[in-house]
């Protein structure tokens, strides 16, 4: 079913309602579903119940400009990479997970990988994530959506990439995490990126005292509820206006542009090739350069933009 829904008064409230009801159903159900180690859990009419409500978070509150959705095949297996912006809220990526069922249809396979961690810390929020395609990022599930000819988005960096410093906004930040190149040579796919502008400014990271925190647990500091939480930003945003801590988060409403840029093919695939260190490493390279490129052109295109209207 391709969504045509139109949007009004209405069907919006409606569908924040609806939002709430599912999310406490997903909340209070067998903890043993929803886990996202299950493919069939993706539920094509909660996704279409949920349109409207973001659709005006698309329209009128983040008043998304996109492009590049052409690059996308209209059918088959792809693997879409990301590079993730604005804590827990992930603005980017919800707005572009909604463009891809406005572009493509609810019915169309598309699963992302979601941080396991989400599942322990917040599970009403997994469980309901995972019915609109979330999965866990484990390789054999990756492997298993890519068979029936599913679309993967991964966000390689992610938390470490979702929480970076403000001043590293228009950075990609994968941090060495190489395991998406040998997939896409596994299942012989190629990535198309995934970028976006205005979406790390929805909060300012300020910096990320992880490092620290980890000495002193070291040292016999125990972590908060016994959870290590891989990250720990101080950031200016709301509702608390400085967070600590990888807190949700309610994103600024910063006009976001998202783009998907021009598909990436390397020069061979198989399994020797993902096994093949040196050449694993020279893709990652590959990916890492062009998405910089195309953010920094981006980039350029929104502030260059704006500064030569400032100046008229």
């Amino acid at each position: 079913m391709n969504y045509r829904q139109p949007q009004t008064l209405v069907s919006v409230i409606s569908s924040a309602l609806g939002i709430g009801e599912q999310y406490f159903k997903a909340k209070w159900s067998n903890a043993n579903s929803f886990t996202g180690w299950s493919l069939d859990d993706r539920n094509p009419q909660i996704i279409e119940k949920l349109m409207p409500f973001f659709g005006w978070v698309y329209q009128d509150y983040f008043r998304v400009q996109t492009d590049g959705w052409e690059h996308i095949p209209k059918t088959g297996k792809v693997l879409l990479i990301g590079s993730h912006n604005g804590g827990l809220a992930a603005p980017d990526t919800v707005m572009m997970t909604y463009d891809w069922f406005r572009q493509f249809g609810t019915d169309r396979l598309a699963y992302a990988l979601m941080e396991p961690k989400i599942w322990q810390v917040l599970p009403g929020l997994a469980r309901l994530a995972t019915q609109v395609g979330a999965i866990q990022p484990h390789p054999d599930m990756v492997r298993a959506a890519l068979d029936r000819d599913a679309a993967v988005l991964i966000y390689p960096g992610g938390a470490l990439d979702v929480f970076r410093p403000h001043k590293e906004r228009n950075k990609i930040y994968f941090h060495g995490h190489q395991g998406f190149i040998k997939l896409a040579l596994q299942k012989e796919v190629p990535i198309i990126p995934f970028i976006s502008h205005g979406a790390h400014s929805t909060l300012i990271v300020l910096a990320d005292i992880y490092p620290q925190l980890q000495q002193l647990h070291k040292l016999g500091m125990p972590w908060l509820w016994g959870f290590d939480p891989g990250v720990f930003p101080i950031y200016l945003g709301l509702p608390w206006v400085v967070g600590i801590g990888p807190l949700p988060n309610i994103p600024l409403p910063i006009k976001l542009h998202t783009r998907v840029c021009q598909a990436i093919v390397f020069e061979r695939y198989g399994e020797s090739a993902s096994r093949d260190r040196q050449y694993v490493a020279r893709c990652y390279r590959q990916v890492c350069q062009q998405m910089q490129q195309e953010l920094d052109r981006l980039v350029e295109e929104e502030e260059g933009s704006g500064f030569k209207l400032c100046c008229l």
